[in-house]
């Protein structure tokens, strides 16, 4: 019986694991938590997000560049393999309005507290609060409670997740172990985050933390198409925050790491067309004041109002059609990501040159990736969880294959 080594207790070495065991070798998972799925866990608190049913080819395509690296991974553990997977464990599923898998009653506890017993009955060994500090060939090195023990294998799978959350776990710092290695790591970077921009006094002062809601934003992207989404978020004292603004996350930081800033324009009406929104703001009294006429007519809000003074000057909206036409069009710019330890997932990782089709390190033969610690990223909405699975599936067969030579 072949040892392997599994070096993560999340969702792509659970998954790596299972492989690995149902093909007779013996699985030791090493973390450096006292629990496994730490932040599995906390990401189903306020309802766990599993897969996405859109159509496969439009999923893919939420990975970005990285599409084609990982669409075969992907493929062979596409969104209904996943759920499939999730009812053999005997979680039922659903989807949500907005296209999301979640599974019954929306929380992750269920699914993992089935999923470690399946794993432990079939002979994986657990072995928590071991950290890795060294790794030498197929000889890894631990800190467990202060001292220092190197464990042996025929092949080691490393799952230890990117740099967000670094309290539940993934802290990043293996980049600095592999490195040494000559491995080629892309530096890891915020994505699915907020952002920093330069607000006025009066918006930090009196509105910080007020939710934007029923607005679209529009960017243009760097291959000349823009990209529009419908949303909302938290606009705070020195940014934004929330699920809108994380869908511009890529883009917002790849042109803030290219030119300095990122820009994106907001609509703070779009349910209305250009024409339905002049005529309602055509409905004008004598010696009403612009703030109230702007909330009878359209319901416009305090932060909405905000927003559009942060920009305009009276006199650029002092007719109904230039109102309405600053009103779709409120230009924002950001000059910085959130904290690396603030955010959902990270970007960067181990590099796709640095592997094989079985995300094999080229320079560590016998040593493999899976998760977020490789060099792909995509919005929240099930995708990044896929992957995980997906890519600790594939890498897990990789091990099977290897030690079958």
């Amino acid at each position: 019986m072949k040892q392997v080594i599994i070096i993560g207790a999340g969702p792509a070495g659970l998954m790596a694991a299972e492989v690995i065991q149902a093909a007779g070798h013996q699985v030791h998972i090493y973390d450096a938590m006292p629990s496994a799925c730490r932040k599995f866990l906390l990401a189903g608190i306020g309802g766990m997000n599993i897969t996405h049913s859109e159509p496969f080819e439009d999923f893919i395509t939420r990975y970005y560049e990285k599409s084609q690296w990982l669409e075969s991974s992907i493929n062979a553990f596409n969104a209904d393999t996943l759920r499939q997977w999730i009812h053999d464990l005997g979680i039922e599923t659903f989807v949500g309005t907005s296209g999301r898998v979640f599974p019954e009653k929306m929380k992750a506890a269920p699914l993992l507290r089935n999923w470690l017993k399946r794993l432990k009955e079939a002979g994986v060994e657990f072995h928590m609060r071991h950290k890795l500090i060294e790794l030498d060939g197929l000889n890894a090195t631990f800190n467990y409670e202060g001292l220092d023990k190197t464990k042996s294998a025929d092949a080691i799978l490393l799952a230890m997740g990117g740099a967000s959350w670094p309290k539940l776990g993934s802290d990043g710092k293996w980049a600095s172990v592999l490195s040494r290695q000559g491995v080629d790591i892309t530096p890891l970077e915020s994505t699915n985050c907020g952002f920093y921009s330069r607000w006025s006094e009066h918006l930090q002062t009196n509105l910080a933390g007020a939710p934007l809601k029923g607005v679209s934003f529009t960017m243009a992207l760097p291959n000349g198409q823009t990209m529009t989404q419908k949303g909302e978020c938290i606009v705070t004292r020195d940014g934004m925050e929330g699920s809108l603004i994380y869908a511009f996350s890529k883009y917002l930081r790849d042109a803030i790491n290219l030119r300095g800033e990122g820009h994106l324009s907001i609509n703070l009406l779009p349910d209305l067309t250009h024409e339905q929104l002049e005529q309602k703001l055509s409905n004008t009294k004598p010696k009403e004041s612009l703030a109230k006429y702007l909330k009878r007519t359209i319901k416009l809000d305090s932060i909405k109002s905000a927003l559009l003074y942060e920009t305009y000057r009276k006199e650029d909206f002092d007719t109904p059609v230039k109102l309405a036409r600053c009103l779709q069009a409120i230009p924002v710019s950001f000059y910085k990501t959130k904290p690396i330890d603030e955010v959902i997932s990270t970007a960067g990782g181990v590099s796709q040159n640095s592997v094989n089709q079985y995300f094999m390190i080229k320079r560590l033969p016998g040593v493999f990736c899976a998760g977020e610690m490789l060099d792909w990223e995509a919005p929240t909405g099930g995708y990044l969880l896929t992957a995980c699975f997906a890519t600790g599936r594939r890498a897990g067969e990789g091990v099977c294959r290897l030690l079958a030579e």
